[in-house]
């Protein structure tokens, strides 16, 4: 899928050296995880070789953000629902990267036969929770204080969208 210049694919082994640094600049700058643990492009390769679904945006031939999803639980009945996650590089935010990569995650989910998307935002993430507004998902609730970023509380945001049949 291409959106205006960015251009939308499976991430490959040779990607991971640009996700992780994509994923870095969301540790580093402490808006889009809990996470504090730098990653490294081996622990990318690792997620791409284990079979877990990403893709990147390319604009000019460089990645400029990642997204995918992964199964909320391991137990059968929620075997339809996912959890996705959408990061862009400091460079390119505000370009609708995002909602490129979003429109691809959410129909590879569909296709996939999922039938809810879902995501813990942090409450202080405003740019990813008007991402997931503007694509159709709800605010389900606020987890307040979910977890500790740099030994203060923070909030979570959950939001979901239903899909398929689900979705009528």
């Amino acid at each position: 899928m291409t959106t205006a210049t960015v251009t939308i694919r499976a991430a490959l082994p040779g990607d991971a050296v640009a996700i992780a640094r994509i994923y870095n600049e969301g540790i580093e700058d402490r808006i889009a995880t809990f996470e504090t643990r730098l990653r490294t492009p081996g622990d990318i390769e690792a997620r791409i070789a284990g079979g877990e679904r990403l893709l990147v945006a390319e604009r000019s031939g460089a990645v400029v953000g990642f997204a995918g999803w992964a199964p909320y639980s391991d137990r059968e009945a929620y075997a339809g629902v996912g959890n996705y996650t959408v990061y862009v590089a400091r460079g390119a935010r505000g370009a609708r990267v995002g909602s490129a990569l979003m429109r691809e995650v959410v129909a590879e989910a569909e296709t996939a036969g999922l039938w809810k998307l879902l995501s813990i935002i942090l409450a202080t993430n405003e740019a990813s929770i008007a991402l997931a507004r503007r694509h159709g998902f709800r605010e389900v609730g606020r987890h307040r204080r979910h977890g500790k970023l740099d030994g203060e509380w923070r909030d979570a945001v959950l939001v979901e969208l239903s899909l398929g049949a689900a979705a009528e």
